[in-house]
């Protein structure tokens, strides 16, 4: 990478960072918000990202990317189903805990607008990320030991219950408490989708 590419790529991680910033201290989500909190001028928002949409949707991406990489990572082919199932609502729960920026961002984003006009670029960007997960549940409903669903139904089985968990969280709904989400539902969600 060029010294020139270089400090491209750090001026768009400084934008996106300043974004992820913006939206959780609760300020209005406008390029000129995000541009005074980078200290990064609109017009390098817009050479990088093209339209406050844009940055939206590459920070959604970037969430995305890294909740999809924590909940991938406790997953190898030497692992059972049920100690991956029970890893992949861990993993996303403990993203939460550990990342309620981030993850606060991905659970806002399905209410945005830009999700719609950027949705081949972010199903591109997220399909690399996904499908070692997806392979990997895959592998276990050929061998049996999971449920033989549509992908889509086994998606809503692993991740709908740690995923509305977290939005409630995450909302600030009372009762809900990620540990002990951590030491209920790995169980429930294995009881689901064994085979």
């Amino acid at each position: 990478m060029s010294p020139k590419q270089q400090r491209g790529a750090e001026t768009a991680q400084r934008l996106l960072d300043a974004a992820l910033a913006v939206h959780e201290d609760g300020s209005p989500f406008t390029v000129q918000a995000i541009s005074a909190a980078s200290g990064v001028s609109l017009g390098s928002l817009y050479h990088h990202f093209g339209s406050a949409d844009g940055l939206a949707a590459a920070l959604y991406t970037r969430c995305m990317g890294e909740l999809l990489a924590a909940v991938a990572a406790p997953l190898s082919p030497a692992v059972s189903a049920e100690e991956g199932v029970r890893a992949i609502a861990t993993a996303y729960l403990t993203f939460v805990a550990d990342h309620p920026a981030a993850a606060r961002f991905v659970h806002a984003s399905p209410a945005s607008g830009y999700l719609a006009a950027h949705a081949g670029t972010i199903a591109a960007a997220k399909k690399p990320a996904i499908e070692p997960v997806v392979e990997w549940v895959r592998s276990h409903v050929r061998a049996g030991r999971v449920v033989d669903l549509p992908d889509a139904l086994l998606e809503m089985l692993i991740i709908g219950p740690v995923a509305e968990t977290a939005r409630r969280y995450l909302a600030g709904a009372p009762g809900i408490d990620l540990a002990d989400a951590a030491r209920v539902l790995p169980e429930r969600i294995w009881f689901a989708v064994r085979a």
